[in-house]
């Protein structure tokens, strides 16, 4: 810290939970600079540490929505379709689905509880580089609607999809604002294809400080969903992650009615 003047006031800790928030928050307030292969080997077996603490949730133990007879959906989409309610950062898909805004560098808020935040913490300083490569590329901010397809680092997915879904201003979304919620569906589940997954999982994309109402964008994450696997992609595998009770019985709802 010494070499940093302006964390050397940092009061560091004693306790195990003090230091792991600290961490977060550094790595969340940290730019997307270069580091050191010292730092990354440390880091990396932490969160390869923390990972296995948090424990790894594995696609086949998850229970299809098609076992459960979902009677508004195809025998031959509802197996392949799954609802769980937990932590996306530990569950091993081949990818899942961030939910972004424009400038596509993470959460900067210092242990904020969006899945944004959670997403960087848990996949190490890396994301951030890489995203903010594929940014500088670009040279403008992401549009809604669209992806950009960055490893997982330390994560039990593979690969991370972020996108940008729309912010919703006004009491209903608007007709660009349903647009825009399908097209960041489309965009993610057309990436999973092109890059060969076989399983995917979504966040509630929009809902929370995006402020999309969370039943509106769920019947439309289960038409986007369900369209491309009836359409495009016979063989994708995809989990409506849920982290907020209200979230799991509206889709239940909506699945199993």
């Amino acid at each position: 810290m010494a070499e940093r003047p302006d964390l050397a006031s940092v009061h560091v800790p004693q306790d195990a939970r003090g230091q792991r928030e600290l961490l977060r928050a550094l790595i969340n307030v940290r730019p997307p600079e270069p580091v050191t292969d010292e730092f990354l080997a440390v880091q990396d077996a932490y969160l390869a540490e923390r990972l296995s603490e948090r424990g790894v949730m594995r696609l086949e133990k998850l229970v299809p929505v098609g076992e459960a007879r979902a009677p508004q959906i195809e025998p031959n989409v509802a197996e392949r379709l799954y609802l769980w309610r937990g932590d996306i950062t530990t569950l091993a898909t081949d990818a899942i689905v961030n939910a972004a805004n424009v400038r596509m560098l993470g959460c900067f808020v210092p242990g904020h509880h969006c899945i944004d935040n959670a997403i960087h913490t848990f996949a190490g300083v890396q994301l951030r580089r890489a995203c903010a490569k594929l940014m500088w590329d670009q040279g403008h901010e992401e549009p809604t609607g669209s992806v950009k397809v960055t490893p997982g680092f330390n994560l039990p997915a593979r690969y991370v999809l972020h996108t940008v879904g729309p912010i919703v201003y006004g009491k209903e979304p608007t007709a660009r604002d349903q647009w825009g919620l399908r097209s960041a569906y489309r965009s993610c589940l057309e990436a999973a294809t092109q890059t060969g997954c076989s399983s995917v999982a979504f966040c509630c994309v929009s809902t929370g400080v995006f402020h999309y109402p969370n039943d509106a964008a769920a019947r439309v994450a289960i038409e986007e969903v369900t369209n491309h696997l009836r359409t495009v992609d016979a063989s994708l595998r995809v989990v409506f992650n849920v982290f907020l009770e209200k979230d799991e019985r509206i889709y239940h709802d909506l699945l199993f009615a």
